[in-house]
């Protein structure tokens, strides 16, 4: 396995390894890997010649408060754990590897796709991102990208952007990885407390509790946002951002549940902020 962190060092490494019109599965995360991560890894081996994983944390997507400096990483452990798991390349770029000076062109997927959930909350986050995904692109070019459902509202945008962009490549939504109890595979898992990892369990437990109630027939989506809300709140080391249900395709908010749904929630928990989803068929 290489590990490369300059944009000419992965393309003279892709190419060495494309020879033969392989095909190319790809990887992007910001690092300090996990469970979640390492499964993206391993289908887009099972599925493709060459694997490529970005660590990469992307200063345009945080915002002025957010946690940018104190972001968790670790490219070394990175770099084994992914290397176990078959990977050809590792590209760890620096941000001015990623955005020379003067750098002045960005992408930005507009309406109800990115101004709402996450989007509302974090102006400005998903153009940091589906900028960095479309220079990632660019660079790496590959057959598929694999990216984790727990960022729903992500992998809608950059769906969205890959169809209106035409680019030549397919998008490959993996499911949310948990816990033995429930909790969702984060990086930022790592900022809980003991205490607060208890609190937290309480996002994924609401969830599970919403869909054995459409499973049991419950349709109005202001009864389950309500039990939600109080559920959560009833948990004194949580902060709500949002909890929204909305279509899965569109994340326009529902009243009314039917077709495909996204329950998507945003909590801090003492000091993290959490995002959960769970994408149910309603029947």
């Amino acid at each position: 396995m290489q590990v490369v962190k300059t944009k000419l060092e992965l393309k003279a490494a892709l190419k060495t390894l494309r020879a033969g019109h392989k095909t190319v599965g790809f990887v992007p995360t910001m690092g300090f890997l996990h469970e979640g991560h390492l499964s993206l890894v391993r289908r887009a081996k099972a599925e493709n010649d060459v694997v490529v994983v970005s660590i990469f944390v992307n200063p345009t997507q945080f915002g002025p408060n957010e946690d940018f400096e104190s972001y968790p990483r670790d490219l070394e452990k990175d770099s084994k754990l992914v290397e176990g798991e078959g990977c050809d390349i590792v590209f760890a770029p620096e941000p001015e590897e990623m955005y020379p000076k003067p750098y002045m062109t960005y992408v930005d997927v507009y309406g109800d796709l990115t101004n709402k959930l996450c989007g509302a909350s974090r102006p400005g986050h998903f153009k940091g991102v589906a900028t960095v995904v479309t220079k990632l692109f660019n660079l790496v070019r590959p057959t598929r990208a694999y990216f984790g459902q727990k960022d729903a509202q992500q992998v809608a945008v950059i769906e969205q952007m890959v169809a209106d962009l035409d680019m030549n490549l397919e998008m490959v939504p993996c499911p949310i990885v948990r816990e033995a109890d429930g909790l969702a595979l984060s990086s930022r898992n790592t900022y809980l407390t003991e205490s607060d990892r208890k609190d937290a369990l309480v996002l994924s437990q609401s969830l599970l509790w919403a869909k054995n109630a459409i499973e049991s027939g419950e349709r109005n989506a202001a009864i389950l946002l309500k039990e939600i809300r109080d559920r959560i709140e009833g948990v004194p080391a949580t902060e709500i951002d949002y909890i929204q249900i909305v279509d899965a395709r569109t994340l326009e908010s529902v009243e009314t549940l039917k077709g495909t749904i996204l329950i998507a929630l945003a909590v801090k928990v003492g000091k993290p902020r959490l995002i959960d989803n769970m994408r149910i068929e309603v029947k």
